[in-house]
């Protein structure tokens, strides 16, 4: 099983590239970053893990720029979104920045996505809560279509575009890997339906034998090859033996947490997590 590593990346925590550079030396396998584009501060949409929202909410970089910065001092480490808010985007922006990036960083880029919890925050951006969804599944279908096709075209109730020529395409072919985040039954259809992997989240009790074999039976039902399918828990508690219960029921990735603080809080940490590693 491979241990990767996210942080909320801020304007006050570790720089992206040093720490990609730090985690490739180390060993870690991969890094991710969360999106928010900005947090009105109506706070209508309460935080779903309870009481005021975290400061880093409303100080994340851009994902794709984070990343690019650390590809750039990198050749191993994996790079991915956790996640990206992907109704609230452009698609064939969005499918131009991810092509990019991960031709430029040689096929190591992970897409994790969701559909976004911040209703104020979607709404500005045109957006819908109870259409989030439908959105995010028009537009990863969309993006498959222009990176997948010469001449793309799509034509949905949320995206609609003639033919059209996108380049450059994706290292990693047909795109990269899609990891879809959520844990509801929902969430497990549609990870089924149209990606490659599940992103649950660590906390909260999540079970991984219970969780493996609820994705077995919904790729089962789907007819879905379950071999095809990845599963990468997301804020995976830094305990030995809950790591190895991981890989015991076949989890692909856990993905530790990081603070957003500095460099010598993060490094001690790293350090702390050097031992998991196996």
């Amino acid at each position: 099983m491979d241990i990767g590593v996210f942080i909320f990346d801020t304007d006050y925590s570790i720089r992206a590239d040093e720490l990609a550079r730090e985690l490739e030396d180390r060993g870690f396998e991969s890094l991710f970053v969360p999106e928010h584009t900005h947090i009105p501060t109506s706070r209508k949409s309460p935080f779903p893990g309870g009481g005021p929202l975290p400061k880093q909410y409303s100080h994340t970089l851009d994902p794709f720029v984070t990343l690019s910065w650390a590809a750039a001092v990198t050749s191993r480490l994996r790079i991915g979104t956790g996640i990206c808010l992907v109704p609230q985007r452009d698609p064939i922006v969005t499918a131009k920045s991810i092509a990019s990036l991960d031709m430029m960083s040689n096929g190591r880029f992970v897409f994790g996505m969701g559909g976004g919890w911040n209703v104020e925050e979607m709404e500005d951006h045109g957006a819908t809560y109870r259409t989030r969804f439908a959105m995010l599944r028009e537009h990863v279908l969309a993006m498959k279509a222009l990176w997948g096709e010469d001449e793309a075209s799509f034509s949905g109730e949320h995206v609609s575009f003639e033919p059209t020529w996108s380049w450059p395409k994706p290292a990693q072919q047909p795109h990269p890997p899609l990891l879809l985040g959520g844990e509801s039954d929902h969430t497990l259809r549609r990870v089924v339906e149209y990606c490659d992997g599940w992103f649950p989240r660590g906390r909260g009790g999540f079970d991984p034998a219970v969780g493996m074999d609820r994705l077995r039976r919904t790729a089962d039902a789907a007819g879905r090859d379950m071999a095809s399918l990845t599963v990468s828990v997301f804020g995976a508690p830094a305990d030995a033996q809950t790591l190895e219960n991981y890989a015991q029921a076949g989890i692909d990735r856990a993905i530790l947490p990081l603070p957003s603080e500095g460099r010598d809080q993060v490094l001690s940490l790293l350090d702390r997590y050097g031992a998991l590693l196996g």
